[in-house]
């Protein structure tokens, strides 16, 4: 295998990684919250998030935190699982309604996304969810604190949000340098008392993270160092946070492995299994992990020529050996085995996907910009082909 990134060495390459905004890790660090609101430069905090985590009392740790700190807060918690750019624009509404404020997003992908796009239109007044990504130099976002209560969107490590535009039946990416989280705070006891099936999509989703920054054509060797490392970590923890969603060790390494493959992505960029992924959900509603896991193998496979040499490092990342040489067979196994363990996976029938739906979702999945990065050119009959072995 080489170790250069596409075949060249590292003395041929140029690289230019901004590792972004700073990362805090520990349990019970929700009570430090006010102190990263006030770094950033704010006495007062909008708190984004979703009804879910309001009624199940995850985001009172955030307000009792902020109301002892005798900080001015709301919690704005209209976000839902998929969300959509009228999400957003009543979000922002909302926003400069209460004024110059910090924004805290507390939850999963959806939450953290939302906050993005929500902090991006505050700071640009008459700014609408579908006409800013066309914006060629917007005004900077208000600042953002990240609170990930999930393990594996890795949301809290770019300033990116992926957005439904329900209209059009696609994701869009609306996203700016200003919104990227100025402090991700990684407190692992949040996701304590996380649904196995939730800690199996999420942690899916972080696994597919790793693997496919490994194999994507915007690696190099930052981000398959971050890909790697996670890939290990989620490889081994992700059976046992299954197993027992109270060992608080087990949850603190997925988040950190989870954060550790966002960091990759965001370096490198992924590939076809989150085309077709962010296609399923937009047509379908299907939550994101279990939408990546329809797919997951035979994309892989599809893969499998043009990826031979990132599927030994996931091999070894794995802890793997092929019993001749076929690293990718190892690979392939290896991520399989997990996936059966977390048992995510479903037919596209089961996620509510029709026959003659296929060719739409086809045609979205190669549109999407992450496909473009996959380590194997794609066309619509690839991918339908992939959905109708799935189906």
């Amino acid at each position: 295998m080489n170790d250069g990134i596409g075949g060249a060495g590292a003395a041929e390459q140029r690289l230019s990684i901004d590792a972004g905004g700073r990362t805090e890790f520990g349990a019970g660090l929700v009570t430090a919250i006010p102190e990263f609101v006030a770094q950033a430069g704010d006495q007062r905090a909008l708190v984004v998030t979703d009804a879910g985590l309001l009624a199940v009392g995850i985001v009172d740790r955030v307000t009792a935190a902020l109301t002892r700190a005798g900080m001015e807060h709301l919690v704005h918690a209209d976000i839902g699982a998929n969300p959509s750019t009228d999400e957003v624009d009543r979000g922002a509404e909302v926003a400069r309604s209460f004024g110059r404020a910090a924004v805290v997003a507390v939850g999963g992908g959806s939450p953290l996304d939302a906050a993005k796009a929500i902090s991006l239109l505050a700071g640009n007044p008459g700014a609408t969810a579908a006409g800013i990504g066309g914006e060629a130099d917007p005004a900077a976002g208000w600042p953002l604190i990240a609170v990930p209560t999930t393990s594996g969107t890795g949301a809290e490590t770019n300033g990116f949000g992926v957005i439904e535009d329900a209209c059009a039946r696609r994701k869009v990416y609306i996203g700016h340098s200003s919104v990227r989280p100025r402090v991700a705070v990684l407190d692992p006891e949040l996701t304590i008392g996380l649904p196995a099936h939730v800690t199996a999509a999420t942690g899916i989703d972080a696994l597919v993270h790793g693997v496919e920054s490994l194999a994507s054509r915007g690696a190099n060797v930052v981000s398959a160092a971050y890909a790697a490392r996670a890939v290990t970590v989620l490889g081994h923890w992700l059976p046992a946070v299954h197993r027992d969603g109270r060992d608080l060790e087990a949850r603190a390494q997925v988040m950190l492995g989870a954060h550790l493959a966002g960091r990759a992505l965001t370096i490198s960029g992924l590939g076809l299994v989150h085309g077709i992924g962010h296609a399923l959900t937009a047509h379908t509603g299907t939550p994101h992990g279990v939408a990546l896991a329809a797919v997951l193998d035979r994309v892989l496979e599809f893969n499998a020529p043009a990826a031979a040499a990132a599927f030994e490092e996931t091999a070894r990342a794995l802890r793997v050996a092929p019993s001749d040489v076929d690293w990718t067979g190892a690979a392939l196994a290896a991520v399989r085995e997990i996936g059966g363990t977390l048992g995510v996976a479903r037919p596209l029938r089961a996620l509510g996907a029709t026959a003659d739906l296929l060719p739409r979702i086809a045609e979205s999945a190669v549109a999407d910009p992450v496909t473009g990065n996959n380590p194997r050119a794609v066309t619509v009959a690839d991918v339908l082909a992939i959905l109708r072995s799935v189906f």
